[in-house]
């Protein structure tokens, strides 16, 4: 019970919420995160490492930049909320004006690594 509620807790967080929004197009490097929620590395990166100790994210490194996925929560009850995530979080505004600063950073992005 405790892991269930600590896997809800993750997802009290409208800043996490936003992370799993936006990696819901693929894996995206910390960097691209940060342009398109516009925060510091430092927030972007403590929330982050939250999802991923819940198990909604994983994480690799390439160099000095992690990058993340959307991953299956353990709890099948999580896996369901996932699904609904998945088909729900693009539809506020702000969700798609995150979702609309992502795309126009990739576009300009010259190489394939942040820096």
């Amino acid at each position: 019970m405790n892991e269930l509620a600590a896997g809800f807790k993750a997802l009290a967080d409208p800043t996490r919420l936003r992370l799993l929004n936006l990696l819901r197009h693929g894996e995206l490097c910390v960097c691209d995160l940060m342009e398109a929620l516009d925060v510091p590395q430092p927030k972007v990166s403590r929330h982050l490492s939250f999802l991923k100790k819940q198990q909604w994210v994983d994480g690799r490194r390439a160099g000095k930049w992690m990058h993340y996925t959307l991953s299956t929560p353990r709890q099948a009850v999580l896996v369901k909320v996932m699904d609904i995530l998945q088909e729900h979080l693009g539809d506020s505004a702000i969700a798609q004006r995150d979702a609309a600063r992502l795309r126009q950073h990739l576009k300009t992005k010259l190489t394939g690594h942040c820096g």
